[in-house]
């Protein structure tokens, strides 16, 4: 079978490796598309330990959705020809496989097979280009949860990739009335923009007037600020936790669920004054991905139109290269 090895910075083997063949518990799927994460790229720009463990000579890739073509003889409610999302902390029977559970590769063995488990059924109602966002989106998901949004609650998010619409959607899907997105990138933002989402270019345009713009105003423990309950940093970029500790209102909270190595300063005093919350999301659960399922199974919003690119998988390198110019590209994926 076709199969991608990292083989550190810059360094990616296509080649061939043995079909996997299924035991009489597993089965073996037959990747449809596969969408690169923002850990993908980091690892191949920089090297191995700046993403998931992906270790040199390995195969990896982690968001995908399947088609499965074998069946052991002992796996229940599962059969050929079956659409399936494999769910990376238990496709391969160990969580550490989380971001190496073969995406990049033509075939993947799901051992231990479990419907529910390892693996979920797709609903006919969602595409295949739609599906393979869902394990960015289960991320964004349950930083959208992990804010505790109430019906009516307002939100800013900050970061357009894709795990950062990903939790705009699922505000609004939890309730919240109005959601803003800010971003540096022009282009990103006009995608979210065109989802129906609030927009800011806090890079360009002075973040809290825009938000008193679009939010109104309410109190801080530094005064007027804007009427916003929940921020989600989805950017991981320097400065966006000490901008909510000097605008965020009494009782607001901030989800991070952004990668960012290192430590990053709090002013704790400012959280005790402000009554601030600083929430930590990392990963998903398998409610997660039922609430994804269910947002892309409602079609409300145009999930794959943040798909801006689509790559053969011989060009999986080039759509690596892609997936890191920030002004030119939102989502890309690989096809086979």
């Amino acid at each position: 079978m076709r199969a991608a090895l990292y083989n550190g910075q810059k360094n990616i083997v296509m080649t061939e490796i043995e079909t996997p063949v299924a035991g009489d518990y597993d089965i073996v799927v037959k990747n449809i598309y596969a969408s690169i994460c923002g850990t993908d790229v980091a690892v191949y720009e920089h090297g191995p330990n700046t993403g998931h463990r992906i270790t040199i000579g390995s195969e990896f890739g982690h968001e995908m959705v399947s088609e499965v073509v074998q069946v052991g003889k002992n796996v229940k409610n599962i059969k050929v020809g079956d659409r399936v999302y494999p769910y990376p902390r238990l496709a391969k029977g160990d969580p550490k496989r989380a971001g190496t559970t073969g995406g990049f590769s033509e075939y993947v063995l799901i051992p231990n097979a479990e419907l529910g488990k390892g693996v979920y059924a797709v609903p006919d109602e969602i595409s295949s280009k739609t599906a393979s966002l869902i394990e960015p989106f289960t991320v964004g998901c349950r930083a959208a949860r992990r804010s505790f949004p109430q019906k009516g609650e307002k939100a800013i998010v900050f970061g357009t990739g894709t795990i950062g619409i990903a939790a705009a959607i699922a505000l609004k899907y939890f309730g919240c009335s109005k959601v803003m997105i800010c971003d540096h990138s022009d282009f990103r933002l006009e995608k979210a923009k065109e989802l129906g989402f609030e927009i800011c270019n806090n890079g360009k345009e002075n973040l809290q007037e825009k938000a008193v713009e679009i939010f109104g105003t309410a109190m801080s423990a530094l005064g007027e600020t804007c009427d916003v309950d929940i921020y989600i940093d989805a950017a991981g970029a320097d400065g966006i936790i000490e901008a909510y500790q000097s605008m965020g209102k009494v009782d607001s909270r901030m989800v991070v669920v952004a990668v960012k190595a290192g430590l990053r300063p709090i002013n704790v005093l400012a959280m005790t004054y402000g009554q601030h919350a600083l929430i930590g999301s990392g990963g998903y659960n398998p409610e997660d991905v039922k609430d994804v399922l269910a947002i892309m199974k409602s079609g409300k919003w145009n999930i794959e139109s943040i798909i801006t690119d689509e790559y053969p998988w011989e060009k999986l390198p080039e759509a690596i290269e892609k997936a890191a110019k920030v002004d030119e590209a939102l989502n890309v994926v690989i096809y086979y």
